[in-house]
């Protein structure tokens, strides 16, 4: 009796597991729905550009993460605080003053005829892409690692 007493509570904690993963989905919200900083850095960094579409990105414990994408072509990812998380331009030119001064200037200085089209933030990382294909690796205080081609 105690035996499939067990394999009834496993079955039952695999089912609820089941169902919670297939819960776990995309949706489709209005951009005044993102959290706060999320707002106040689209506004800060891409202000007039409109928002074509926000995503929240919804995991059995709550929501993950949130990607906007913009009228011409870029996309964000934002942590579920509203923290960005990448920036991808796209093949466009991103806006600078969100990226750490030092990967400014470390791509400015030695690429001079590249832009960043795109950046990453890892917990401990930061990648940047150039405009000419080269991805940059910074440590998480923006000092440069390597570049992968």
């Amino acid at each position: 009796m105690k035996k499939v007493r067990m394999i009834t509570a496993i079955f039952i904690l695999m089912f609820l597991f089941a169902g919670g993963l297939i819960s776990a989905q995309d949706r489709a919200i209005s951009p005044n729905q993102l959290p706060k900083t999320a707002k106040t850095f689209l506004y800060a960094h891409f202000k007039g550009i409109p928002v074509s579409s926000a995503v929240e990105d919804r995991e059995i414990y709550g929501v993950d993460e949130y990607k906007v994408y913009l009228n011409n072509g870029m996309k964000m990812e934002f942590d579920s605080n509203g923290n960005w998380k990448e920036v991808d331009g796209k093949h466009q030119k991103l806006p600078y003053g969100f990226i750490p001064v030092s990967i400014r200037n470390y791509a400015t200085r030695n690429f001079p005829n590249t832009y960043i089209v795109k950046v990453e933030k890892k917990r401990w990382a930061y990648k940047a892409e150039l405009s000419n294909g080269l991805e940059l690796e910074f440590d998480k205080n923006g000092n440069f690692k390597k570049i992968d081609d």
